[in-house]
């Protein structure tokens, strides 16, 4: 396979002069607005355990605070006890709020894509459900768009052998999690989930982005 990094970077660097046409979807997306105009944008993404992606993303510069949460599905505020058995369509996610000047969607869209394996239908490594299912919620068109791109070009490209799974829907609402989720591994790093699955995978993405990395981190 490809090294996954180089490609991402190139697709970064094109991303603002390039356009891919895409086929229509059945997802409706007309009700987006065009693009955010506030100071501080957020992204909102689903890969696997939300602990992991919480960890990652709060090391990235320009990343103002991660929320974990539950969003995707019909059940109105939903319990982790709940979503864990795999009936209320939400999936475990985190709402990253970032500050654009910083840190742009296109790096945080390389983020997800190195954070973790988006063939995986349903699972990241043995956490298994339509919870655990790789997902961008996108708020307004700008990210769309976006988002089309590197996934057109990521298959094109044929980066990874298999088929990529990730599913684009317009953002909902968004359920944050319990407050004993929210900052999961700095507060229970010795924990044997920790220990075994969150700290490898995130010393893999600070070795990545290692350049864009806060200060201290």
């Amino acid at each position: 396979m490809k090294n996954l990094y180089i490609i991402l970077v190139a697709l970064f660097v094109f991303t603002s002069c390039q356009g891919q046409e895409q086929q229509a979807e059945k997802t409706d997306f007309s009700k987006l607005p065009t693009k955010n105009t506030a100071k501080l944008d957020t992204a909102t993404f689903a890969a696997g355990c939300f602990w992991c992606t919480e960890a990652q993303f709060k090391e990235l510069k320009g990343v103002v605070n991660v929320v974990s949460g539950y969003t995707g599905g019909w059940v109105k505020k939903p319990t982790y006890a709940h979503v864990c058995t795999g009936s209320t369509g939400h999936a475990e996610a985190t709402n990253i709020i970032f500050d654009p000047n910083v840190i742009s969607y296109d790096q945080l869209l390389e983020a997800f894509f190195v954070a973790h394996d988006p063939t995986e239908l349903n699972r990241q490594g043995n956490d298994v459900g339509t919870q655990y299912r790789s997902a961008i919620f996108v708020h307004n068109k700008e990210q769309l768009d976006k988002t089309r791109y590197y996934l057109s070009a990521l298959e094109k490209e044929k980066v990874y052998n298999k088929p990529i799974v990730t599913e684009v829907v317009p953002a909902t609402v968004f359920y944050p999690a319990e407050d004993y989720h929210q900052d999961y591994y700095r507060l229970n790093g010795k924990e044997p989930y920790c220990q075994l699955v969150i700290k490898p995978k995130l010393e893999k993405f600070k070795r990545i982005f290692s350049k864009v990395l806060k200060e201290g981190q």
